[in-house]
């Protein structure tokens, strides 16, 4: 299919891969973690105190045991998603410490927040996956509020989800609960049913933290799918110019996937990257700008020519209320991931002032926009029915459409049906009260809380996962 932004050809990205391993020969990536540096060793590879190296042929033989696709599983079978080739899932909001208000101001994220998102994932036609840290709970202590967010994703709803991993420890307790709830407590069944992805993100640049490479390692132990991400930030952590940004991107990238294939060989890993650039003006990252959307386009490909799935794009923005502005960017990243392949599409819904802050409206506003994109890329299937020869000879030449019967049969489902955007007439619109968009979008959120419904759950796996987070949460 052609693409205007699909630019790099095989010999581009050979570029990339062969600067990216000068950078892992020569340089090298260092783990801040020594259960990782002994596997490393173990398998041969140079270690020079906390830095690894890296050679071609290692690097191969780790990316041919990553798998091309996988299924992720649901509490319910029926939401179970694939990930990989051409499918994708649209993912919500990640990392943001503030809740934003339609004024414009902003107040700390609290569980209910947390609980609240979880809801709308649940009631969702186009979000595919729960998320992990849609907000950050301020008023739960910070060592454990994964339990109390893992806890909300698998009572609340059940979707697919994202996974605690801030640690080791961390992510021992994801996998203890997931094993409650789908292995009636048999971890070690765990390796053959990927339940959640969890992020798992280097540090910039050409580090991984003890407690990220940590918490990789316990989850590939037990097959658990980790996007293995970076965020470098142009002229800041990583080089001013593109391609130098991806460059380091895939160098990064390449170390983390070659660790969880070291650990457990074929366990599902994503090639993922929310790189950047710098705002020189204040030295902050900026988000919602084209670059960012260029770094987009070149991750998918990058991750296309390894034959991995991709995580990128999403409803991102630099602005601080869903206007004109949070539109055009977040707009921006959607379309770029949707069009150029990427598989896992996280901060699809929410997103604002980078990734500060998360909107219960621009939630509503994106995933309308989520479920516009997957009906434009939905493949239009011709066959000698609905080329509707039949109906256009009887209609003839100067003829109407409206009264025919197939027009009536099909007038309510042929059609993309949104829900919030409007197509009124000016006096029908007026007369509906002249609301803004976002207006409707934070009466339709309220909406949607009172009318959801729990999902089912066996009453003992409930009782073993409470119990368990309160366990953990006296230790």
């Amino acid at each position: 299919m052609y693409d205007r932004m699909q630019t790099l050809t095989t010999g581009a990205l050979e570029k990339i891969h062969d600067a990216s391993l000068e950078i892992l020969q020569n340089t090298g990536v260092a783990f801040q973690e020594q259960l990782a540096l002994e596997t490393f060793r173990k398998n041969g590879f140079k270690v020079d105190g906390a830095t690894v190296f890296f050679s071609e042929s290692q690097i191969e033989k780790c990316l041919a045991s990553a798998p091309s696709r996988f299924t992720l599983h649901a509490r319910n079978p029926v939401n179970n998603v694939e990930i990989g080739d051409d499918d994708f899932v649209f993912v919500p909001a990640y990392g943001a410490p503030f809740i934003a208000l339609p004024d414009g101001s902003q107040r700390p994220g609290t569980l209910s927040d947390y609980e609240d998102f979880c809801k709308l994932v649940q009631s969702s036609k186009y979000v595919d996956m729960n998320g992990y840290l849609m907000v950050e709970p301020s008023d739960t202590p910070a060592a454990t509020a994964g339990l109390d967010m893992v806890l909300a994703n698998l009572l609340l709803c059940d979707k697919p989800f994202m996974g605690c991993q801030t640690n080791r420890a961390i992510a021992n307790d994801l996998t203890e609960m997931l094993a409650i709830a789908f292995c009636r407590g048999n971890k070690e069944q765990l390796v053959e049913k990927p339940c959640s992805v969890s992020l798992i993100n280097s540090l910039s640049p050409l580090q991984y933290s003890e407690e990220m490479a940590g918490a990789l390692m316990e989850l590939a132990a037990f097959g658990q799918p980790a996007v293995i991400a970076n965020m470098v930030i142009g002229g800041t952590s990583g080089p001013v110019r593109l391609p130098g940004i991806m460059t380091l991107i895939n160098a990064e990238v390449l170390a983390g996937i070659a660790l969880a294939q070291l650990v457990n060989p074929g366990t599902p890993v994503i090639y993922g990257s929310t790189s950047t650039v710098t705002n020189f003006k204040t030295g902050a990252a900026l988000v919602g700008v084209t670059e960012q959307a260029q770094l987009v386009s070149l991750t998918a490909q990058m991750a296309r020519f390894y034959k991995l799935p991709c995580r990128s794009g999403g409803g991102l923005c630099d602005a601080y209320v869903p206007d004109a502005q949070a539109s055009y960017e977040s707009a921006m990243h959607l379309i770029t991931a949707v069009r150029n392949g990427v598989n896992f599409i996280l901060h699809s819904c929410g997103q604002m002032a980078g990734h500060l802050s998360v909107s219960f409206e621009k939630f509503l506003l994106d995933e309308e926009f989520c479920g516009m994109l997957r009906k434009l890329v939905a493949p239009v299937e011709i066959n000698e029915e609905n080329l509707d020869t039949q109906t256009i000879a009887e209609i003839g030449i100067g003829g109407q459409y409206l009264s025919h019967p197939k027009t009536f049969k099909l007038c309510r489902s042929e059609y993309h049906q949104q829900e919030l955007f409007s197509h009124d007439i000016h006096d029908t619109w007026k007369a509906k009260g002249s609301h803004r968009i976002d207006e409707t979008a934070r009466d339709k959120v309220k909406q949607r809380l009172e009318q959801y419904r729990r999902p089912e759950i066996d009453p003992q796996i409930e009782k073993k996962l409470t119990e368990y987070v309160k366990q953990r949460k006296s230790a």
